[in-house]
């Protein structure tokens, strides 16, 4: 009996700067049977080599992989293709895929496609993010933190780095690039997927509202302003009060605050609450099953571009009338 497709459907975003390799480890993740129930929609259909695994082209914009993958390809709206996507499965005119990968191009913002999946009124109640995948290549991923926005925009977004041809970046190099990558996101695992056993749960599974233990971030080399800290407090948090401050942080400095993640301790409640977003967009908050760790502060870790953390500190202290721990 063929499993239904869950309520709301996770949605992968695989991004990456150009020549990162987003295209290689998709076409290793589709030949994996695991991924059997996948859709994939692909920006730049034309700048991708998938036709080995094509087997039948359903229209235009839609294929069958011979992993059992279906392929959808756009150069227009997002909102539009993942509609007609869920529509046709509905229809059984697709198979009934259980997750979405959208690969986006190398020059993409994260935050329009993350955006999307909140903005439409369709959409929303039928798929939810279910984590950023970003792909940084270990030969020349320092160049483009240093040189491209884009790319430091999409390695703070990430839920997990995917560090490439580090089989050939030599392993001073590679170990260069990932202490860069660690000091800029400290909140995600970086995976050398060209060494490292190949899982594609590793990648794939839904991190958007997982934890590791928070380590007190460090700021990134002196050629980029872009850094991470933290904010911990030990007093319970009002909901109330610290939504409408992250919701005006993120509405005026959203395009500063790359990203912000965090547990919560919230008055009335005894399990954690997580809460992220990226930019100007605040992610639904979820209830955890239970504390990452034994330490139940709340506990934001932040990674800005342009703005001073004593500046989001001293907000914060005057909102919810809380001191962060200095430490922090």
């Amino acid at each position: 009996m063929t499993e239904q497709p869950p309520a709301l459907t996770p949605t992968t975003l695989l991004t990456g700067f150009l020549g990162s390799g987003k295209t290689t480890l998709l076409r290793r993740l589709l030949a994996d049977p695991a991924l059997h129930d996948t859709a994939i929609i692909i920006n730049e259909f034309g700048d991708v080599a998938l036709d080995h695994h094509l087997i039948e082209r359903l229209d235009e914009q839609t294929i069958l992989l011979g992993s059992g993958c279906v392929c959808c390809t756009v150069r227009g709206e997002l909102a539009v293709a993942m509609r007609d996507l869920f529509s046709r499965r509905e229809r059984a005119l697709v198979p009934p895929f259980r997750r979405l990968v959208i690969e986006s191009t190398g020059l993409a913002d994260p935050f329009p496609v993350l955006s999307t999946l909140r903005a439409d009124p369709v959409l929303r109640h039928h798929f939810r993010a279910g984590g950023v995948v970003t792909t940084v290549d270990a030969v020349n991923g320092l160049q483009h933190i240093a040189r491209h926005p884009e790319a430091l925009r999409q390695i703070a977004a990430a839920d997990v780095i995917a560090l490439t041809k580090t089989d050939i970046a030599g392993r001073e190099q590679a170990e260069a690039v990932r202490a860069r990558l660690q000091a800029i996101n400290p909140l995600s695992p970086v995976i050398a997927v060209a060494e490292e056993p190949f899982a594609p749960d590793r990648l794939l599974s839904d991190r958007s509202h997982g934890f590791k233990a928070f380590a007190d971030p460090t700021g990134p080399a002196a050629h980029s302003s872009a850094r991470a800290f933290s904010i911990v407090v030990d007093q319970p948090l009002d909901w109330s009060v610290f939504g409408v401050w992250l919701t005006m942080l993120l509405n005026r400095h959203g395009t500063q605050i790359l990203r912000v993640k965090g547990v919560l301790s919230l008055q009335g409640e005894t399990r954690p609450v997580a809460v992220r977003g990226v930019q100007h967009l605040v992610h639904t908050p979820t209830h955890l099953k239970s504390w990452p760790d034994d330490d139940r502060r709340s506990r934001l870790v932040f990674i800005v571009d342009g703005i001073a953390p004593d500046l989001v500190k001293r907000s914060f202290a005057a909102f919810t009338g809380l001191s962060p721990d200095p430490s922090s």
